[in-house]
């Protein structure tokens, strides 16, 4: 299998850049948002939507270098705890409620890539909950749950018809979600970023936050060059948030997972994959790929407490993709990357504010993209004086999660759920 190619990923390589200044000198605003990602951004665009563009973005490196720049693409309801876990957490009625946020979340992204016309490579084909189990009681119970109790319709698809699209044996059979859709992550973060620009929001690259410090009434952001004064700060920093907020950063792991791309397939695309939608399969340690517009295909998967060189998720992403499409051995892999995404003991987002004042909007997992719009929403109401929303998430607060012990803790515990799988096989 030939190398990837070195410290790139394909999102980087195929979304043009612009170039927001860095910060330089002081300057006063009324709200302050730390991080260019997707909840950094989605806390602007909800801000300004409201009409309140008194407001500055500092991100440390560029407009969606994290996650929000790396992941797998995928658009659609829910959160990383899983359904199960949230009904259980805050029971049905609060469940669905929350649960029906995060498919207003995707309805916004859906607008917003139309209103503000970025071009991101949106496909609204669906996505596929793949049973790699033979236990088709797997599907009924989630087909189920997501009907009865989230008032939400997937459809079932058959081995057989299934086998027609996925030209794989692996699957006895899937969920569709027919409203959920796969973009661009990073050219869909850039576009948000020119329309806040366009609509009057100050963006910052390479703007590293040093230090938060109050200010009579209201604090100033340090960076290496410059220092914002602001009434309120909001922290979304995610994976990379380092030791900006001791408070947070307690009450976060970063974990990283891996991502591949393949050489362009042409037609051979066809020999695996006839259909456009995205695909994610029912191990609690998954697989997740889809199609992309230049006819690559995209696989991640893997959680792991460190990121890995390109040469070695490709090795590893490879073999788990001949699993289920042993026709593609051969195919070259042009892209390797992985990236930190950030987990609370819950796996729920973590969202509000702490004791001193400052705002945060962190913890999304491997579920972030529409949680992550959800928190840009629900932080913006809250600081235009609208907090039922925000209120939602205070039973998820920010239990400390064990520094280097609780990353060696999640890492076991992948590890058990992963050789579960394997004996469920």
């Amino acid at each position: 299998m030939p190398e990837p190619l070195p410290g790139q990923h394909y999102y980087r390589a195929t979304a043009a850049a612009a170039d927001y200044p860095a910060i330089d000198g002081k300057a006063d605003y009324a709200i302050c948002i730390i991080g260019g990602g997707f909840a950094g951004l989605a806390t602007a665009m909800s801000l300004m939507e409201r009409g309140q563009r008194d407001v500055v973005l500092l991100e440390a490196a560029t407009v969606g270098y994290g996650a929000s720049g790396r992941n797998g693409g995928f658009v659609f309801g829910g959160f990383s705890l899983g359904e199960r876990g949230l009904v259980r957490a805050v029971g049905l009625d609060n469940a669905r409620k929350l649960y029906a946020l995060t498919l207003d979340a995707v309805a916004t992204i859906r607008r917003r890539i139309r209103q503000y016309e970025i071009d991101c490579e949106l496909r609204e084909e669906g996505v596929y909950l793949a049973n790699w189990f033979g236990d088709e009681r797997i599907l009924d119970a989630q087909q189920r749950l997501m009907a009865d109790s989230l008032g939400v319709e997937w459809q079932r698809i058959g081995r057989a018809e299934l086998a027609g699209r996925l030209l794989t044996d692996r699957y006895s059979g899937a969920l569709f979600e027919p409203g959920a859709f796969h973009f661009h992550p990073l050219k869909y973060a850039r576009g948000l970023a020119r329309a806040l620009a366009g609509g009057g929001i100050r963006l910052h690259e390479q703007s590293r936050a040093t230090g938060i410090v109050r200010d009579g009434s209201g604090w100033r952001v340090r960076t290496a060059a410059g220092e914002v004064r602001a009434r309120d700060v909001v922290i979304c920093c995610g994976g990379y948030l380092e030791r900006l907020s001791p408070r947070l950063a307690g009450a976060m792991l970063p974990i990283a997972t891996y991502v591949m791309a393949t050489e362009a397939l042409g037609e051979r695309m066809q020999t695996a994959l006839r259909t456009g939608a995205a695909v994610y399969d029912t191990r609690f340690a998954f697989d997740y790929y889809r199609p992309l517009a230049d006819t690559r295909l995209l696989w991640g998967g893997r959680i792991a407490v460190r990121e890995r060189s390109p040469a070695d998720v490709a090795r590893l992403l490879y073999g788990d993709m001949l699993r289920v499409y042993p026709q593609l051995a051969g195919v070259k892999v042009d892209y390797a990357w992985s990236g930190k995404m950030s987990y609370g003991r819950h796996k729920m987002p973590q969202l509000g504010r702490l004791p001193d004042g400052q705002w945060y909007g962190m913890g999304f997992g491997g579920h972030g993209v529409a949680p992550t719009t959800l928190a840009g929403e629900v932080l913006a109401a809250a600081l235009c004086g609208d907090g039922a929303d925000l209120a939602r998430f205070a039973p998820w607060k920010l239990p400390p999660t064990g520094g280097a012990a609780g990353l060696f803790a999640a890492q076991l515990t992948y590890w058990y759920y992963e050789l579960r799988d394997r004996l469920r096989e």
